[in-house]
This record gives C-alpha cells, structure tokens and sequence, in this order.
C-alpha cells in the first residue's frame, strides 16, 4: 500500500479540529453506520478480527511485557483500521493490508500516541497497585486468589480508581489515531481534539455505551461467537462517530 493509495479516497464535508457537539440519539447511529461497513465485507472484517485476537492473545502471553506491548500497539493498528473504513466510505476495498498500514505511514506520530496510552496504563496499574498491595494485586493479574490480606473494600476502591482513570485516557485516545492518519495533525493536538470532542458529546457517548453494553451480553450467548460481527461494529464505530463530530455540511 502506497501513501498515493491510502490518500486517494477524498473526505465529505468540512472538517472542523474543534469537533461539533452532536445529539444524543447519535450514539445509536454510530453503531448503526458502523454495522453498514460491516456488511459491505464481512468475510474481510471477520478474517481480520481473527488475525487481531490472534496476535494480540499470543502478545498477551508475554508476562508484564505482553500487556504493556499490547497498550503501544493498540493506536497503530486502530489507524490502519481507520483508513481502512475510510477506503470502505468512498467505495474502495477493505484489504489485509490495513491492519498494518499504521507502520508505513506516519508512524512515529502514532508510537508516540502508543507511548502516552502505555504511560496512562502504567499509572493506573500503579494506582492500583498502591491501593491493593503488591500481594493482593500480583494474584489478582495473574488470576489467583488473594491471601489473607484482601479487602473487598480496597478491591472497589481500585476499580473505581480504574475507571475513573481510564475514562479521560480512552477519551484522549479514541479519536487520535484517525485524526493524525487521515488528518494530519500532530499527536498533542489530535489528543487535545479526542479528548475535547469527547467530552463536548459525553451524552451520544453515554447512549452508544449503553448499546454497546447490552450487545456484548447478547454477543457473549453463542459461545462468544457474536464477537466476530460486533468487534468489526465496534471498529468501524470509532470511524463513523470520527465522521460525524469532526466534519460538518456532509
């Protein structure tokens, strides 16, 4: 894939770095558009979403050091996708190839949102990690029983720390990859310009949340199986949701 080939598709609309605020209903719609490009290849977006679990399992099973590679890797390959839904909106193909595109094309600004995600999961394990104790909190990622020193109280205290920190990290990072490979900007600012869309629409986020929620219990009921279609959903909802906040008169 050339830099020629992945610029080809030209974008709708005006964009706008500040991001619009948009209604709350379009929670719904994001997954709604997401599912459409789903359904234009989802033998290519299953057999991709095989190929992810896959490298990300066997990454995971690296002690300590798979987990922290996974939270680098994660912006890099979120942007090949991007571009791959992009391709997808102005009638190109979805190929293979998108999943690593990310390390061909503008990368060093992508390690470095890879750095920051890394560096906001290794404070709130930290955070935790001060909360539970070493002991309790070693068991705990290594899917053990915590000794005598458990506290149920000290448990929802580090889940609350955990979402409470996750929350503005996601928002940091959910936009970025898209807004430096489609658009260009640097990587502080396409973190500004995530985080600041996000909280200016926490309403159609918390509505696309709670779908999400209930279509992961039903994904869950065949053996799992239902992953196959929603985590392409998912995928390509960050796309649709980046089309809709950050571009106007489409």
């Amino acid at each position: 894939m050339t830099d020629s080939d992945i610029q080809a598709a030209p974008q709708a609309g005006d964009f706008t770095a500040e991001g619009r605020t948009v209604a709350g209903g379009r929670g719904w719609d994001w997954i709604a558009q997401g599912y459409a490009l789903f359904r234009k290849q989802p033998g290519i977006w299953i057999l991709m979403t095989v190929v992810l679990g896959v490298i990300f399992m066997l990454i995971g099973m690296i002690p300590l050091l798979g987990s922290l590679a996974n939270a680098l890797l994660f912006p890099i390959i979120g942007a090949g996708l991007m571009l791959g839904c992009k391709e997808q909106e102005h009638g190109g193909a979805l190929r293979i190839e998108h999943l690593f595109a990310g390390f061909k094309y503008q990368t060093g600004d992508l390690v470095m949102i890879g750095a920051f995600n890394l560096f906001g999961w290794v404070v709130i394990a930290f955070a935790v990690f001060t909360v539970l104790g070493g002991g309790v909190f070693m068991a705990l990622m290594h899917g053990g029983l915590p000794g005598a020193g458990f506290s149920i109280a000290s448990l929802l205290i580090a889940l609350l720390l955990v979402a409470g920190l996750s929350v503005p990290l996601y928002m940091a990072t959910w936009f970025a990859p898209a807004l430096i490979v489609l658009q260009h900007l640097a990587p502080a600012d396409a973190l500004k310009a995530s985080f600041n869309a996000c909280l200016r629409n926490w309403l159609p986020f918390l509505v696309y949340g709670v779908v999400l929620l209930v279509l992961c219990l039903a994904a869950a009921i065949p053996a799992f199986l239902g992953y196959l279609v929603l985590v392409p959903v998912m995928v390509a909802s960050i796309y649709t949701s980046y089309r809709d906040i950050f571009f106007s008169n489409r």
